[in-house]
Order: structure tokens, then C-alpha cells, then sequence
């Protein structure tokens, strides 16, 4: 694999088609089980409480989080194509105690499971894409487009599924053998991942490039003995100290890209039926109107960002989201309303390629993986706490509250990486 492709060829490659896929899939898999079917399904079949429901979501994007560091690990020992098998399994497995679980316990572990199973997810596909962007760190196109997969895969489970309750009255016998095959699939989707060829292939090309010799890792041993494991470990987090050289604005701002969306999240389907009287099927019309916008713009959107760089989409969409979202919060009528949404996605369009592009451009070279695995666990983390705080700003300040709280830290967002954009390294860029 060389170690600088160019943006069109990126998304023509085998590992971006095969990672774009897995993505797609897995997003599939879980809008399908925790927009759709899990909620529905806990609390009118099972007559479980809205409290255990809140625990196993967050036993979910636990999982999630806490695995998404030791997994961008793995994957640069263990090869891409192990690491995401290995956790795909669980997911597997996830889906078949949903299946045959029935109490609390048993689903809160299935959701926990299923986050562990999806954990690899992101940091494989952005360990990925920022090796094969090389030096230049020209991924925008391949970021919007792995947005594409993920935006449509966490759309169209749902839809998919509500349909198909429909047509087979609500037989959910019927939408969990569905979703296991989907799990089945993205398995033999992730096995056309490479291994740890695509790591070998690229430094061996960089020492042609370069004139100098590289030194492999060690190949993996499954009997490898545990002092052997936490020698690598040490190891692999003093060259992470010793290498990322970032801004400690980076810090906060990650948390803050994902904590606006977890202060949405669960209240914004409250506030348009409770507040702004909108039906369920013009409701899903809202949704189309701001998610398609997205999930349209997002490639072209990243192609200019390859071109133009980062800096202007994201003060543009930081500002316009902050806009959009403090109009949201105090505008009722319905065909403004719709347009305002449709303001917010396009914002979003600006932000998610953008975003992931300026952050590629801090991980230095050595432990990609890891590094971006600790990104995206902070970044995570925002949509652990923002529903926690989005329901105490709904239940005692106002029905509006969680929508100016989220323009506040969009408005945030654009001061600090306006100085992000300045001075995005402490001293120097790492080497």
C-alpha cells in the first residue's frame, strides 16, 4: 500500500471499500436495535422499566468508549482484519442473547457485549484512512464519505426495521433473524480486510522512498506471555506521551463535538411532538429533510475540504450550527422550522469531514491506532454525559434549555478552534 494516495483513489481502494461496508453494516445494525427496537421491544413485550432501558444504553455506549482505545491497539499488532472479526463476533453474539434473553440482566450484558463488538469500529476506519491519506493528510473526501456510511447505515436500520414490523405485525422474531443475518454478513464483509500486510506494505514502501531501513513489529503470538503484554502496553503509551504534541484545547474540544449531540439526542423528539405539535409522519419528514441534506453534501463537501482545507468549513459550520440551534429553540412555525433543520444539516456537512480531517492531521505517525482510539473515547464520552445533562436542563429549567445549551457549545466550538486553527501544536508539530 503506498504511503500517498490520492483522495479519488482512496475511496476506490479495497480497505475503504471493505471498511465503508463494515461500517455501513454494523450502523445498521445498531440504529436498527436502539432507535427501533430495543426501546419498543424492553418496555411493551418485555414490561421492562424505562430505568433498565437507560442502563443497558448505557451499559452500550460504555462498552463502546472503553474499548476504543485498546482496540486501535490491537488493530496495529493483530491487523485490521482480526481485530474487527474477533469483535464483530460479539455483536453476534449480542444479537442472539437479545433473541433469547428475556430479563433485565440478560439484555443489560447483551448491550454491553454489543458495545464491545462495535468498539473497533471507528478506530479501524480512521487508522486506516489516515494511513493510506499519506503526509499531506488529504482524507476529507474519504472522511465525508465514511460519514455517508455511517448517517445512512443509523437511518435506514431504523426505517428499515419499523418497516418491516409493520408488514409482519409486529413479529420481532422475524426483525432479530433479520439483523442476524446482517451480523453474519458485515463478518464476512470485515474478513476481506487486510492484516497486517497493509501496515508492512506501507513501511516497506516508505523505505524505498526514503533509502532507510524499517523495523517490523514483532509478529503477534496468541501464546504470548502477559509480562510480554504489559511490556507493550508500557511501551506503547510512553511513545504516545512522547509523540502527540497537541494543544490541550484539542482535549475539551473533542469531548464537546460529541457532548452537543448527546444533549439532543434525547429530547428532540419530545420537543417536536410536546412543543411544536409535529405528527409522527411529518416528524420523519424532518428527519429526511436534515439527515438527507447531510448525507448528500457530505462527499462534496469533502473534496473541497481537501482543497481548501479545514479551517473555513468548520468556522462556518460551528457558527451556523450555534445560529440554527438558538433559532430552533425559540421558533414554532412548522415551515421555518424545516428550514432551520435543514440550516443544521448543512452545518453537520461542514463539521464531520472537516473535523475528522484537522484531527488526522495531529496523530503523528507512531501508534496511529492507539492514538486515535484515545481521540474517539474522549470524543464518545461527550454522548455519555450530554443525555445526563440534556434531561436535568428539560425536567427544571425549560423545554428549550437543551437546545441554547448545545448553541452555547457550538458557539464554544468556533472560539476554540479558532485558536485551535492558530496553534493547534504546543511548540512544534510531533515528528
Amino acid at each position: 500500500m503506498q504511503t500517498d494516495i490520492k483522495p479519488a483513489k482512496i475511496l476506490r481502494s479495497p480497505f475503504f471499500i471493505a471498511m465503508w461496508l463494515t461500517l455501513f453494516l454494523v450502523e445498521v445494525i445498531k440504529g436498527a436495535l436502539l432507535v427501533a427496537v430495543l426501546p419498543v421491544y424492553m418496555d411493551n413485550i418485555l414490561g421492562l422499566s424505562a430505568g433498565v432501558i437507560g442502563v443497558a444504553f448505557a451499559l452500550q455506549y460504555l462498552g463502546d468508549n472503553l474499548f476504543r482505545a485498546p482496540s486501535g491497539w490491537a488493530a496495529e499488532r493483530i491487523g485490521f482484519r482480526a481485530t474487527m472479526v474477533t469483535a464483530l463476533i460479539c455483536t453476534l453474539i449480542a444479537v442472539i442473547m437479545i433473541i433469547f434473553f428475556k430479563s433485565a440482566f440478560g439484555l443489560a450484558l447483551a448491550c454491553l457485549i454489543l458495545g464491545v463488538g462495535t468498539s473497533p469500529l471507528w478506530p479501524c476506519a480512521m487508522t486506516g484512512v489516515t494511513a493510506l491519506s499519506g503526509p499531506q493528510n488529504k482524507n476529507g473526501t474519504a472522511m465525508g464519505a465514511l460519514e455517508m456510511a455511517a448517517l445512512g447505515g443509523t437511518g435506514l436500520g431504523p426505517i428499515g426495521m419499523n418497516w418491516l414490523l409493520e408488514r409482519t405485525d409486529h413479529d420481532y422474531r422475524t426483525v432479530f433473524l433479520v439483523l442476524l443475518g446482517c451480523a453474519v454478513l458485515v463478518i464476512l464483509v470485515a474478513m476481506i480486510l487486510p492484516g497486517r500486510v497493509m501496515l508492512e506494505e506501507q513501511q516497506h514502501t516508505a523505505a524505498e522512498t526514503t533509502g532507510k531501513a524499517v523495523k517490523y513489529p514483532p509478529k503477534p503470538h496468541l501464546l504470548t506471555p502477559l509480562i510480554r503484554l504489559k511490556n507493550s502496553v508500557q511501551g506503547t503509551l510512553q511513545r504516545v506521551r512522547s509523540t502527540l504534541n497537541v494543544n490541550p484545547l484539542v482535549y475539551p474540544a473533542l469531548f464537546m463535538q460529541s457532548f452537543v449531540i448527546g444533549l439532543l439526542s434525547p429530547v428532540i423528539t419530545l420537543y417536536t411532538r410536546t412543543d411544536l405539535h409535529i405528527s409522527p409522519n411529518l416528524y420523519s419528514l424532518l428527519l429526511i429533510a436534515g439527515g438527507g441534506i447531510t448525507v448528500i453534501a457530505l462527499l462534496p463537501v469533502g473534496k473541497m475540504v481537501d482543497r481548501f482545507g479545514t479551517s473555513i468549513f468548520l468556522h462556518m459550520g460551528f457558527l451556523l450550527a450555534s445560529a440554527s440551534l438558538f433559532a430552533f429553540a425559540s421558533i414554532t412555525s412548522i415551515p421555518v422550522v424545516f428550514g432551520i433543520v435543514m440550516m443544521v444539516g448543512v452545518s453537520y456537512a461542514m463539521i464531520l469531514p472537516a473535523w475528522n480531517t484537522f484531527v488526522a492531521t495531529l496523530i503523528p505517525k507512531g501508534e496511529r491506532g492507539a492514538i486515535w482510539g484515545f481521540f474517539l473515547t474522549l470524543q464518545g464520552s461527550g454522548m455519555v454525559v450530554g443525555p445526563i445533562v440534556s434531561g436535568l436542563l428539560w425536567d427544571h429549567i425549560s423545554h428549550p434549555a437543551p437546545f441554547i445549551g448545545s448553541a452555547v457549545v457550538m458557539a464554544g466550538l468556533a472560539v476554540v478552534h479558532f485558536v485551535l486553527s492558530r496553534r493547534p501544536y504546543r511548540t512544534v508539530p510531533a515528528k
